[in-house]
């Protein structure tokens, strides 16, 4: 029989990251990509190296994370989606799968991102979103941090809001939106779209934000923050449990 052609596989892939050290490989635990290159050798036969629309930190979860694979394999896109959740655990699952132009790249490509932060802002701590929400009991002033959020939309040398362990020279990032929505059912939500995103740089402008909504800065601080160009300016880094990959554009 004729060796196939090679062809190009987009994923998008749902995730609990709470169990995982992320989405790429790392040899002090089991990662997404991991997992789901495993799945996908299973299926195939051979091994094969997934492109993941960017990383995720430890903890952190995907609505809609976006990969990639070449392969020869003549399993049609239906087959390889039913087989690889039957193969994946609980905490992943692949939501769509099809043949993409062979260009396609799932990070090369990439205009846009949005991030979610999730709050869970209350007296009692909670139990169901305990893995999905960073609780904080004192109330939030939402209209602070709104006025906060606004000096943060544009573009900015985001390096008072990257960690100081960051691998990348240019922290110019352009934010095209910066929502801050709620309380529904307790939750506060912030969703972040950027074209790049720095490492720690969401969950820091969520730390920044609710230290805002607590008191702690005053919103027109968010101006000096940001051309301080100093990390220590900034306020905390908020957990990893409340961050979601939301959505991934092309």
């Amino acid at each position: 029989m004729d060796k196939a052609p090679e062809r190009t596989l987009r994923l998008v892939i749902e995730y609990d990251g709470t169990a995982y050290r992320g989405w790429q490989r790392q040899s002090d635990g089991p990662s997404i990509q991991e997992v789901l290159e495993e799945k996908v050798a299973v299926m195939t036969g051979g091994a094969v190296g997934i492109v993941g629309s960017g990383r995720t930190d430890a903890g952190v979860h995907a609505l809609n994370q976006v990969a990639s694979f070449r392969t020869t394999s003549r399993i049609p896109p239906l087959g390889f989606l039913r087989g690889l959740n039957s193969l994946l655990p609980a905490d992943i699952v692949v939501k769509e799968l099809d043949d993409v132009d062979p260009a396609f790249h799932a990070r090369r490509g990439v205009k846009t991102k949005i991030y979610l932060y999730r709050i869970f802002n209350g007296l009692a701590r909670p139990a169901i979103y305990r893995h999905y929400a960073w609780h904080i009991i004192k109330p939030l002033a939402l209209d602070r941090m709104r006025q906060a959020a606004a000096h943060l939309v544009g573009t900015h040398d985001f390096t008072s809001f990257c960690s100081v362990h960051c691998d990348v020279e240019d922290h110019v990032r352009t934010v095209s939106s910066l929502l801050v929505e709620g309380p529904g059912n307790g939750i506060v939500k912030i969703s972040v779209e950027a074209n790049g995103f720095l490492r720690h740089m969401v969950r820091i402008i969520a730390g920044t934000l609710a230290e805002t909504g607590l008191g702690k800065f005053a919103p027109d601080d968010i101006r000096d923050i940001l051309a301080a160009g100093d990390r220590r300016r900034a306020g905390m880094t908020a957990p990893a449990c409340g961050l979601f990959l939301k959505e991934v554009k092309y």
